[in-house]
């Protein structure tokens, strides 16, 4: 599938009503129409409501409301809001018939969090994004416990209220005033002075409210939203509340409308032809004339603002109907044109248009639409990027930040990226579900390549609260809010419809799929569609609806030695079957390598296989919850990352695949339910790299001159005792020794991607390690075994912060003995403290099973290793410190500026 975007804005204006379109082109140039006169600040005021906010969380329901009785919850009685929800969908229902009545009367019952005369002063003071969940305290009841281990543990469900109050200025009046929100989980509700304005079910989508005939000039304007937050909702840790952005945007009458943009790109030769539609929106009681312009600019990559103009577009003049909207389509042509793409061997180069709405000769407002010209192309024999083959060196991420919680922090969001980038990733499956906008101009800015997925279930549910209950009435409006608002991202380069949904085995599946894709690509048909399958089989129907296949874990099957203690029958290997299929589809892994490990704990004795399935004392630790980080076990579902790198390598048509996961998440705690956390990433809650991150760092980062030595040197009572050798490294070539002596030399074989001494015997002392490539020396290690602890070590991530309340650094603390080498079994109780204008914010040590609260100023040490965050309220010196019994007091100096 080679796409041609150019012509599909086309199409996509084509499905426009004819009073939308634009009948009256100025082939003006935008520049040359523009006088120093207009040469203003924009009349668009953004304003992000991040502090002011006053929370209260009930686990009852002390309001008597309900967006829907949920069938098997006891219910009866409250009020339910749906009637008044429903209507907010209507701007993307397609069809008049199926859209929802406003209802004439607001709901028949007393609310008092909404009115402006309830008082909130013992209302616990927040600031936006906020997860009211992640806090804690962490449930230990097991499956007694409200919400369980697969959800995180902790107490995301119930009823949350917010309020904050919004100012009108005299200068404000006349203008359009709307309420953005980035996301609410869930079922959000939104008064505006005491009447109710709309809402959104979906928690993952963003979504907004007109709220300007209900607001009046003044400080005193009341904004309450409702957040019914259901235990059962999810698969994983949801977050609770409003724990993304919320903004209030400010424009004149007329303006170019939410998410109203929309650009493609065509190269030919040295030159990209670009189309560009624009939806202008009036919501003015007369009929108006405006003339647009938009010029086109590179995006200096150390600032990301606007840097030396490149092009622009014809200028047009059009009149907008009173209370209405028209769209403009127009094309212009870059030469030379620097092409997005993701490193090392390309460049992530963006341009933003500016686009300036012009009325009665002033400017009424201003709009920016950051995008890449790339070209795509998916086909049976691979995926190929402006022409370079490249394979997916992707993983699945889910939302959350660890001890952040689902609450957005683009510094942590960004240190995500950075860490994935060291090993190698180049690609990001958001699992499963539209993540933050913030985290898409992230992808954009670093260069990964990213599906972007809508839904984890549709009308089968995976859970009793889940997304199934509301599929039928909202999965229109979600898809297509979820499309506008990302399509303009150049990282973007699937779509994802559905993530392992229950209906792929029969017609309902391909039907679903068919409507699904039909509804995106009206929106946007750059870009290929797919949904993970992981039961479906290339005989049935579901496939054959979907542009691309991406599967999970079925295409490598179960066939091998060491997952022999698995009950037949074991699965097939599926690739084949799918490549002869579908020979002209693009066929790849969605989610491969369902691994399972804690960051540095070893479990003897170790698989002599590949792969295998964790099992009790055979990888795993039921009483300690503990999973060797080997790197060579796996779900029951899934084989080892060995036996995957294998199979891609046999078969070149594959274009590779996505690991589950890039770094641990909140809640799925397979295959221990007791425990918090998923095992699965190759970068633990903490964000400390496992062993794995160098067993991928090895394959998919192969330039970096690294041996990684596993496991420690440090074990007492083995003495005497095999205790197997691994090492990770892209070289061709490695000898072992032991204290000096040679454990043999290694050279590497076709399809293998460790080096493997199996019959080492422990001896306390020196393990070390060459590595040699193309026969020169290429990297080495020494792992020694430590003595006892002496003193404590600290070391932040960033010494350097913003004082802005937002940004953040993580101090690492571990023990060092005598020597100064860190030792890697240490377990020791450490208290964090700090003086100056910060704050601890959260302290983890990575560990699945730990039940301590995310706040707590004590952690026990980890493998050696514990984590504390720290956010800078004001400018200067904040002093952190570590102590534990017996140990020398650790401090380390952070400035903020």
């Amino acid at each position: 599938m080679r796409l041609r975007p150019g012509r599909l804005v086309g199409t996509f204006l084509a499905l426009l009503p004819w009073w939308l379109l634009v009948t009256e082109f100025n082939l003006c140039s935008a520049i040359a129409s523009q006088t120093d006169g207009n040469q203003v600040d924009s009349p668009r005021e953004r304003i992000r409501l991040r502090t002011g906010w006053k929370f209260w969380r009930f686990e009852s329901r002390p309001d008597n409301l309900v967006y829907e009785p949920r069938p098997y919850a006891n219910e009866s009685g409250l009020f339910v809001l749906k009637p008044w929800i429903l209507p907010t969908a209507n701007e993307f229902i397609e069809k008049t018939e199926n859209r929802h009545e406003v209802p004439s009367e607001d709901p028949a019952i007393d609310i008092p969090y909404v009115k402006d005369s309830f008082d909130d002063s013992d209302w616990e003071d927040v600031k936006v994004p906020h997860d009211w969940a992640i806090k804690g305290p962490f449930y230990t009841n097991g499956d007694e416990s409200p919400i369980t281990g697969q959800m995180g543990s902790l107490p995301l469900h119930g009823v949350g209220w917010y309020r904050r109050r919004l100012s009108l200025s005299p200068s404000d009046v006349g203008k359009s005033i709307y309420l953005e929100i980035d996301g609410a989980m869930s079922y959000s509700a939104v008064w505006v002075n005491g009447k109710i304005i709309g809402g959104w079910p979906y928690g993952y989508n963003s979504y907004h409210l007109d709220i300007t005939s209900h607001l009046k000039e003044g400080d005193d304007n009341m904004l309450a939203i409702r957040i019914d937050n259901p235990p059962d909702s999810g698969r994983w840790y949801t977050g609770a509340g409003l724990y993304r952005n919320v903004w209030l945007t400010k424009v004149k009458p007329v303006h170019v409308a939410r998410w109203g943009t929309y650009i493609t790109s065509e190269i030919a030769g040295d030159s990209a032809s670009i189309e560009f539609a624009v939806n202008l929106e009036n919501k003015a009681e007369e009929q108006t004339n405006v003339t647009v312009q938009t010029d086109i600019f590179e995006v200096d990559s150390t600032n990301g603002r606007p840097a030396r103009p490149v092009a622009s577009f014809p200028s047009s003049s059009v009149i907008i109907p009173a209370d209405g909207q028209k769209s403009i389509l127009t094309s212009a042509t870059i030469q030379n044109p620097r092409l997005w793409g993701p490193p090392p061997s390309q460049s992530p180069n963006l341009y933003l248009a500016t686009t300036t709405v012009l009325h009665g000769g002033k400017v009424a407002d201003t709009y920016e639409t950051q995008f890449g010209i790339r070209s795509l192309t998916f086909g049976g024999d691979g995926f190929s990027i402006n022409g370079e083959r490249l394979r997916f060196q992707g993983v699945n991420q889910h939302h959350d930040l660890g001890a952040l919680g689902a609450a957005y922090n683009h510094k942590a969001a960004e240190r995500q990226l950075r860490l994935l980038r060291e090993a190698g990733v180049n690609a990001i499956r958001m699992a499963h579900n539209p993540p933050a906008p913030e985290l898409l101009e992230l992808t954009d800015r670093l260069g990964f390549m990213v599906i972007d997925e809508i839904f984890d279930v549709w009308k089968y549910d995976k859970n009793i609260a889940d997304f199934s209950l509301i599929f039928t009435d909202w999965h229109e409006p979600d898809v297509k809010t979820f499309v506008r608002r990302d399509r303009n991202h150049a990282s973007i380069i699937m779509w994802s419809i559905g993530n392992e949904v229950g209906e792929q085995g029969g017609s309902t599946g391909f039907d679903i799929a068919t409507e699904l894709s039909k509804i995106l690509h009206e929106e946007d048909n750059t870009r290929p569609i797919m949904a993970s399958l992981n039961s479906a089989t290339a005989s049935h129907k579901f496939p054959q609806a979907l542009d691309v296949l991406g599967l999970n874990y079925i295409g490598e099957g179960m066939e091998y030695p060491g997952y022999s203690v698995l009950p037949e029958p074991r699965r097939q290997p599926l690739y084949e079957s799918f490549h002869e299929a579908f020979p002209d589809k693009l066929l790849f892994s969605s989610e491969f390598a369902w691994s399972l490990s804690s960051r540095s704990s070893f479990i003897f004795p170790v698989t002599e296989y590949d792969g295998a399935p964790v099992l009790d004392h055979s990888g795993g630790d039921v009483n300690t919850l503990e999973i060797s980080g080997h790197e060579l076990y796996s779900s029951n579902w899934s084989v080892s990352h060995d036996i995957v790198f294998t199979v891609q390598d046999q078969l070149p048509y594959l274009a590779g695949g996505f690991l589950w996961s890039g770094w641990d998440y909140l809640g799925e705690p397979y295959p221990w339910p007791q425990a918090r956390s998923a095992y699965s990433g190759m970068i633990d809650l903490a964000g400390f790299k496992k062993e794995r991150f160098w067993l991928y760092q090895s394959q998919w980062n192969p330039t970096v001159r690294m041996a990684h030595v596993l496991p420690h040197w440090s074990w007492p009572g083995r003495e005497g005792e095999i205790t197997p050798v691994h090492v990770f490294t892209s070289a061709d070539e490695a000898e072992l020794f032991v204290n000096g002596k040679s454990q043999g030399n290694l050279k590497r074989k076709e399809f293998e991607y460790r080096f493997r001494w199996d019959n080492v015997t422990y001896e306390p002392g020196e393990l070390h390690v060459i590595t040699y490539k193309n026969g020169e020396f290429w990297a080495n290690e020494t792992v020694t075994t430590t003595s006892d602890g002496f003193k404590l070590d600290l070391t932040a991530e960033f010494e350097n912060i913003d004082a802005d309340g937002e940004d953040l650094t993580w101090i690492a603390v571990r023990v060092l003995d005598e020597q100064g080498r860190m030792v890697p079994e240490a377990d020791e109780i450490v208290t964090f403290s700090l003086s100056g204008p910060g704050e601890i914010v959260a302290t983890d040590n990575g560990f699945q099973a730990d039940f301590v609260a995310f706040p707590s100023n004590e952690r026990k040490l980890f493998n050696g290793l514990a984590l504390a965050i720290v956010r800078a309220n004001s400018p200067g010196k904040i002093v952190v410190a570590a102590e534990t019994e017996g140990f020398q007091r650790a401090e380390l100096v952070i400035e903020a500026v």
